[in-house]
């Protein structure tokens, strides 16, 4: 189990990050955009860390409260479970 957890942490980090990254490659086009919805969902389903390191690498979302605050305490929840699981 504690492999399938490592590579499920190593995925949804990555698709996390690439999501976020294509949201803003999509603001800075004008195109339609990732609901925050959705990455507030891949936050809380694993990829939180993927998600803050391209808010603050891309310089997106930071400027939103709800991302500010809530990403990082979504990180905290995913640490807390994940060690949870890893024991």
């Amino acid at each position: 189990m504690r492999e399938a957890l490592m590579a499920w942490f190593v995925f949804i980090n990555l698709i996390a990050y690439l999501v976020m990254s294509d949201d803003k490659r999509r603001a800075r086009e004008r195109r339609e955009r990732i609901p925050e919805r959705t990455l507030f969902l891949l936050a809380a389903i694993g990829g939180a860390l993927g998600i803050l390191i391209a808010m603050y690498k891309k310089r997106h979302k930071t400027r939103h409260g709800s991302f500010v605050f809530g990403i990082p305490l979504l990180l905290f929840l995913n640490a807390a479970l994940y060690t949870y699981f890893l024991r």
